[in-house]
């Protein structure tokens, strides 16, 4: 009915939109150490304080939840939905080449930045669909409101610090249309080992690997003492030729630097990337390094995650489902020295996995290569019927203005609304955008 209306106040609205958008990406607001009255570090406070004065000074009613969570109601009526997005980014990375990560720029019709899709750009989205409503003086009867948070990407500690009441509806604007109102499970992939120290030679000395747990490397790091050169270069060009991932090799005080890089990508995707932690541990492994307990580690890991394999065959809990799709697994933290390893791999569990078939099979599988899986329990799916009248006004809004059919979607990816009774995913990228989110 008002179709018309809102499309010519977006448009008229467009470059204000993409300024505000930048406003926020400009903003460092990876999560940081926590310091008095900054829950989240001096980055997430920052760019909360700015989206909150850019709500206000569009005349709607905010307000500050301690610096966790900030929100902005479209009216003081009855509550109906909640629009949840964030405002905290994973790690900048490496490998950008149109701009830095927290300098947006426009080009061939893109918008690039660190934020730009996950989650900055579509929080101001939805705040401009509040504008438009208010502004237009168009009819409603209940409140809508927005919810900002700043610890999504670290495990919505934010939207846990509860004060509020669950709205009928929510829905999150952080994944892709049309609607997901199925998420995966997580199994925690935390595990450790430690070993008798050794000193026989040529050595693995050290491995540091992986940014955060939900986001696959694009590069590794290890040193090794006591290789020869030639043998190094050989079987580091093998390996690249194996896995598309590329070694570069350097001296160092304690023997030779290898950096292996590949492409990250987001851990619940993780067959879009090329992991640089599996192919350095492939790389190690191949290398003349002499027996010891910490090698013998190293050899269980490349067994248990394979370079390649994003389906967790290898560790035994591969499985699928029709309404959520295949388990996926990603290895993406790794610090290993002389006498220890600890790492993290993500796993996305479709709702057909639980603790006797995916946990303790993991547990047990890794236990025989001597590393002790810490996880006591699993992290429930999540599941909305999609047949709902929310779920159903969503998918019709969605075919009204793509002319796409609409359908319900299942997602590894988490957001905020996993343990909201209903709330799903909706937007803000079309169906097979590659807006490379966790990436460069």
């Amino acid at each position: 009915m008002y179709r018309k209306e809102i499309e010519e106040y977006i448009d008229s609205h467009k470059d204000q939109m993409i300024e505000d958008i930048c406003t926020l990406c400009r903003i460092n607001s990876e999560k940081m150490p926590y310091t008095e009255g900054k829950p989240f570090g001096e980055g997430p406070f920052e760019v909360l304080q700015t989206a909150l004065t850019m709500m206000e000074n569009y005349g709607f009613s905010v307000r500050n939840y301690d610096n966790y969570v900030g929100t902005a109601d479209l009216n003081d009526k009855e509550a109906q939905l909640d629009i949840l997005a964030h405002l905290d980014v994973v790690p900048a990375g490496e490998g950008w080449t149109v701009t830095e990560p927290f300098e947006p720029v426009i080009k061939d019709g893109k918008l690039y930045g660190r934020g730009t899709a996950d989650d900055k750009g579509p929080a101001v989205a939805a705040l401009y669909a509040m504008r438009a409503v208010k502004e237009l003086g168009l009819p409603v009867k209940k409140n809508v409101r927005l919810i900002l948070g700043t610890d999504e990407e670290c495990g919505s500690s934010d939207i846990d610090y509860k004060q509020e009441k669950e709205a009928p509806m929510t829905f999150s604007p952080d994944a892709e249309f049309p609607v997901i109102n199925v998420e995966k499970g997580r199994l925690p992939g935390h595990f450790a080992a430690s070993f008798e120290k050794s000193d026989a030679m040529p050595k693995l000395v050290k491995i540091d690997a992986g940014l955060k747990s939900n986001v696959v490397p694009g590069k590794a790091k290890a040193v090794v003492a006591g290789v020869d050169d030639t043998v190094l270069n050989e079987t580091a060009a093998a390996v690249t030729k194996e896995t598309e991932v590329t070694f570069t090799l350097e001296g160092c005080e304690e023997g030779i630097l290898i950096t292996a890089e590949g492409e990250g990508a987001h851990a619940s995707t993780p067959e879009e990337g090329k992991n640089a932690l599996t192919a350095l541990l492939m790389l190690i492994t191949k290398l003349p390094l002499a027996s010891c307990p910490q090698m013998d580690a190293v050899k269980g890991l490349v067994k248990l995650f394979p370079h390649g394999d994003t389906r967790g065959n290898a560790v035994g809990i591969a499985m699928s489902d029709e309404v959520s799709g295949e388990l996926t697994l990603a290895f993406d933290m790794l610090q290993v020295d002389a006498e220890h390893l600890d790492g993290v791999f993500d796993c996305r569990a479709p709702i057909c996995a639980n603790e006797e078939n995916a946990l303790k099979v993991a547990k047990a599988r890794m236990a025989e290569e001597g590393i002790e899986l810490l996880a006591e329990h699993m992290r429930a799916p999540h599941y909305v019927d999609g047949d709902s009248p929310f779920v159903r006004t969503l998918l019709k809004a969605y075919e009204e203005y793509t002319g796409l059919k609409g359908s319900c979607q299942y997602t590894g990816g988490g957001t905020y609304v996993h343990s909201l009774k209903n709330g799903v995913a909706f937007g803000c990228s079309m169906p097979g955008t590659d807006n490379r989110m966790h990436g460069a």
